[in-house]
């Protein structure tokens, strides 16, 4: 099966406030045979999944507060909590704040099921999407 097969039918959801970074995410899901709605705010984000259930949802941390990601996932995990959330952030290299959804502490506050930062490469980020939906 390849790549755009696998995931056929399937709809992501990304959030971003960056325009490129949504941009190449977006490129690299449907490339992955997702069916790609985009938001570039908590608020938008909220708008999206007020009507919609994404089969994934892949948000940015840092948007209109420092905490947007974490709210985000938290409210698409309260509504739909089989959903996958991934969080994707340039946070650690730019300020060497390290998150992860290690430990049971971590998966307490983080109502994420994968953190991972900015910047992977498409068979990277093919990887982890693959784990994180059980494929």
């Amino acid at each position: 099966m390849n790549n755009s097969e696998e995931f056929k039918g399937k709809k992501v959801l990304i959030v971003d406030d960056d325009p490129d970074c949504l941009f190449q995410l977006k490129s690299n899901f449907e490339s992955f045979g997702f069916m790609v709605a985009t938001a570039e705010s908590q608020k938008e984000g909220e708008e999206y999944i007020s009507q919609n259930r994404p089969d994934l949802a892949m948000v940015d941390l840092m948007m209109e507060q420092e905490d947007s990601g974490f709210i985000l996932s938290y409210k698409i995990k309260k509504k739909y909590p089989d959903v996958p959330v991934i969080i994707a952030t340039a946070v650690t290299a730019e300020t060497g704040m390290k998150f992860s959804v290690e430990t049971e502490k971590d998966k307490q506050w983080i109502k994420a099921d994968l953190y991972l930062d900015k910047g992977l490469r498409g068979d990277q980020l093919h990887r982890e999407v693959r784990k994180v939906m059980n494929i």
